[in-house]
């Protein structure tokens, strides 16, 4: 993948930290700068499925048109400085290409993840209020190589897949919070995030706020370039009657180096009560998502390794990654398990137009804390992803 391709995947993705700064048009209006950015995509995935997953809309063979792990988007941005103080805004709306199981079926509205306002100073920070990313798990998802693409989660409808998403790393997922994000000191940032309460079903309070940072040094050595980083993030909940409240708190680490055409990640999480629903026999989204949407207390690890190569003089770019989230609730008798294998084979046809081959490899154990209920699902994804 050319270097300006990765500039507009980094940017017209989550737009983190800025208003749309690699947005690929610019249209000045008075003292402000209106940036607008962002994708489409669309895959053919071909899904078999077994055992415990071999139930309802997963069935044996599933052929689905669909967006990949990053649905289509438009972001819309604007920026200017005043005051010896940048400052900026972000929308950006996000949309599927799966139109359902029949005629008039909705499996693609409109999603405004981001909207925020920022502002700061290059000497001292940034300081962030609205929605985006969250802190803790974004560096998983953002160094993850099916952002082009698709991973697991296939063929069950909804306007997004899930790359990995629990299946080596947890959800950051799009939250409301008042954040901090440091300058860069020869390397070394900082930030730190209040974030919106999030219920687990038993704690419906919403009173107890959560708070997630991350430190992080950006390196540079001759032709080695990379990212060491360490995030952390808890909340407390809070339960009536005879339901116990307990406190979900979760911890990662990860590095990431490239040189002459190779990319390595690695990637492990660990913490407890951060697990969603494992789902059953009906889940239709493959289990690992729902972060700190359990009402219990479970114990929860997991990570991915990831290694890429770049053709010279081609631009395609070659990737293989495995990864597991596993989960334990307790008095359960079998621990969870999400396993997966991707290769994948991403191709610049043009500056802004990637074509995306990949194949996937999942194996889920212990569905529904229930021993022995094991499935397995195989994908095959093609398809096409263009930023704007």
């Amino acid at each position: 993948m050319n270097k300006k391709l990765g500039l507009a995947v980094a940017g017209a993705l989550l737009a983190i930290g800025s208003s749309a700064a690699n947005a690929g048009i610019t249209i000045p209006a008075g003292d402000w700068t209106v940036d607008l950015g962002g994708n489409v995509n669309a895959y053919y995935t071909h899904t078999t499925t077994s055992g415990s997953l071999k139930t309802g809309i997963n069935s044996q063979s599933t052929n689905v048109i669909q967006t990949g792990l990053l649905p289509s988007a438009l972001g819309i941005g604007a920026k200017t400085r005043q005051n010896d103080l940048d400052i900026a805004i972000q929308f950006t709306f996000f949309v599927g290409s799966d139109s359902g199981t029949g005629a008039g079926a909705g499996n693609n509205s409109l999603n405004i993840r981001q909207s925020y306002l920022t502002f700061g100073d290059a000497s001292w920070g940034t300081i962030k209020a609205g929605r985006d990313l969250g802190i803790y798990g974004s560096d998983a998802i953002l160094s993850d190589m099916t952002l082009l693409g698709v991973g697991v989660g296939a063929g069950t409808g909804g306007s997004s897949t899930l790359g990995r998403i629990g299946s080596g790393y947890q959800y950051a997922d799009w939250v409301g919070q008042i954040s901090y994000a440091s300058p860069n000191w020869n390397g070394f940032s900082f930030a730190g995030a209040l974030r919106e309460p999030w219920t687990n079903g038993a704690d419906t309070t919403r009173n107890n706020m959560g708070y997630e940072g991350k430190l992080t040094y950006d390196f540079a050595v001759s032709d080695v370039t990379g990212r060491v980083w360490l995030s952390g993030i808890t909340q407390k909940h809070e339960a009536a009657g005879a339901v116990a409240g307990y406190t979900s708190k979760g911890w990662d680490i990860g590095a990431k180096a490239a040189a002459y055409g190779f990319g390595l990640v690695g990637y492990y999480y660990s913490g407890d009560g951060l697990s969603g629903e494992h789902g059953g026999p009906n889940n239709l989204i493959l289990n690992g998502v729902d972060f700190l949407a359990q009402a219990t207390k479970t114990n929860d690890s997991g990570g991915y390794v990831q290694a890429t190569y770049t053709i010279p003089n081609v631009g395609t770019k070659l990737g293989v990654s495995w990864g597991e989230s596993n989960s334990q609730t307790p008095g359960a008798t079998s621990e969870f398990k999400n396993e997966s294998w991707i290769v994948g084979a991403y191709h610049p046809l043009t500056k802004s137009l990637n074509l995306v081959a990949e194949y996937t490899d999942e194996k889920i154990d212990n569905e529904g804390d229930v021993a022995g209920a094991n499935g397995k699902a195989h994908t095959v994804s093609l398809g096409a992803i263009l930023f704007y």
